[in-house]
């Protein structure tokens, strides 16, 4: 079992449809679901949208799940292996299930599933507030953004609870996808290389031109805004590898 996690807009999508293209893996599609997420294939725990949805669900503490959780255990696994068996080619022997609450959901999975494969998709801050926004439109920008730390505090702090993890930067995924995907192929203990020719680049570059022209937008309110959020922000995303001005920067991700 691999369980792939992140925030709605960080690459998720892109990283479960590359590793269904190798011949041990069976992913979700074509099962009429949005985004062929399984949380929305089941009923044992509440999907994200019950907890606000994107830009929301980490802000409410009972969407962080964990062993400790009353819902974890075996009659669980059993009531989500009959919901998302039908939609896997079980002959092969990686079976992923792609959902972005799976980010503050880990260690409730791998009580579930002891022996989870987990692996973690991460995009800048900035990129997937911008990106975001049209799920949240009455949400202040700042507000998004917090969602974005709140989110990843949470996974952070869970992250040393994890026997097997292995985090993704999606600006490695599209920049440099062959050593990328490598990496998640040794993770995952694949025969042969995963595919990148599914992947496409550039799909951040519209927010990242739209966030400059913030920068020195001839509207006050959307210079403040960038000023605002560079403040509010800089210390927490350059602990994460992030600069709030510059999207092009990405650094490693910090160690659990």
């Amino acid at each position: 079992m691999v369980f792939i996690g992140g925030l709605h807009r960080s690459g998720t999508t892109p990283l479960a449809r590359c590793l269904a293209t190798h011949p041990q893996v069976s992913g979700f599609s074509g099962t009429g679901a949005r985004e062929d997420e399984g949380q929305h294939l089941q009923s044992v725990y509440p999907a994200a949208r019950e907890f606000g949805g994107p830009g929301r669900f980490a802000f409410d503490p009972a969407a962080h799940l964990t062993e400790e959780s009353p819902l974890a255990g075996a009659t669980a696994r059993a009531a989500l292996l009959g919901a998302w068996l039908p939609h896997w080619e079980t002959d092969r022997p990686v079976l992923v299930e792609k959902s972005p609450p799976n980010l503050v959901m880990t260690r409730f999975l791998q009580a579930t599933f002891p022996e989870a494969r987990f692996v973690i998709v991460v995009r800048h801050p900035v990129v997937v507030t911008l990106s975001t926004r049209k799920w949240a439109r009455r949400m202040p920008l700042s507000r998004l953004t917090e969602h974005w730390f709140r989110a990843h505090d949470i996974f952070l702090g869970d992250a040393p609870h994890l026997r097997h993890l292995h985090v993704v930067k999606y600006e490695d995924l599209i920049g440099k996808p062959e050593p990328t995907l490598a990496g998640v192929a040794d993770f995952l203990e694949l025969d042969g290389p995963i595919r990148a020719d599914t992947l496409q680049s550039g799909r951040s570059s519209a927010y990242e031109a739209e966030w400059q022209a913030w920068s020195r937008s001839r509207q006050p309110g959307r210079r403040l805004a960038h000023r605002r959020l560079c403040r509010l922000f800089a210390e927490r995303a350059a602990h994460y590898g992030y600069d709030m001005r510059d999207l092009a920067v990405s650094g490693p991700f910090p160690s659990p």
